[in-house]
């Protein structure tokens, strides 16, 4: 996309990710991740830098997209790298050592979210975000607005070291676990102060 800005995050042993610059409140994030020297790419965008990101870390397996839609550039980096598009992943993404759980399946809004057992990691779309409009106050990670009443439980229960959203930086290490925990127990009875942070942001002008 002509004039987007990358920022890069989220970076560990196992990866990296990237967050674009337009739309500048979205804070829309993408990653990379690498096992046994091949690369998956989760829902792309492209931008300066990235390629050259991505072939270091190595030869590219195949690209996922999480949320029906979120083609952003799935489908144009998966053929520039010459691999296969998974979009929305039943049950695993074949190859991979991911697998596949449903955050959300009705019509309109389709979405998974990814779950590597092995490093503990968890990989979501929309589902969980970082972005300020995702947060109430004091919470390091929420839940999106549309699923705050109804929070996935298919997440819970899970003990992840990285948890990667596609809205915002993703949460690396100790504190990842609980964040995620938290999200998913207090949705409901914080909306009311989501829903105040986010009038009161939006009245000075933030987002």
């Amino acid at each position: 996309m002509p004039g987007v800005e990358i920022t890069f995050c989220d970076e560990s042993p196992l990866g990296f990710g990237w967050i674009a610059s337009e739309p500048e409140f979205m804070l829309r994030a993408s990653h990379a991740l690498a096992c046994e020297d091949r690369v998956w790419l989760i829902d792309p965008v492209d931008g300066p830098g990235v390629a050259e990101r991505i072939e270091a870390l190595g030869p590219v397996a195949g690209v996922v997209q999480l949320l029906d839609r979120h083609n952003r550039d799935c489908a144009e980096m998966a053929a520039r790298h010459g691999a296969p598009l998974h979009r929305l992943p039943e049950v695993a993404v074949p190859g991979s050592p991911f697998q596949a759980i449903r955050t959300r399946w009705m019509p309109g809004w389709r979405e998974v979210a990814l779950w590597w057992p092995e490093a503990r990691v968890l990989v979501c779309a929309d589902v969980l975000g970082t972005a300020g409009y995702f947060r109430a106050p004091g919470e390091a990670m929420g839940l999106h607005p549309m699923m705050r009443l109804t929070p996935p439980r298919r997440l819970r229960g899970l003990d992840p070291e990285q948890v990667l959203v596609g809205h915002g930086a993703g949460i690396i290490g100790p504190a990842a676990a609980p964040a995620l925990a938290e999200a998913l127990a207090t949705a409901r009875r914080r909306t009311p102060s989501w829903l105040w942070n986010l009038a009161r942001t939006r009245g000075r002008g933030a987002t």
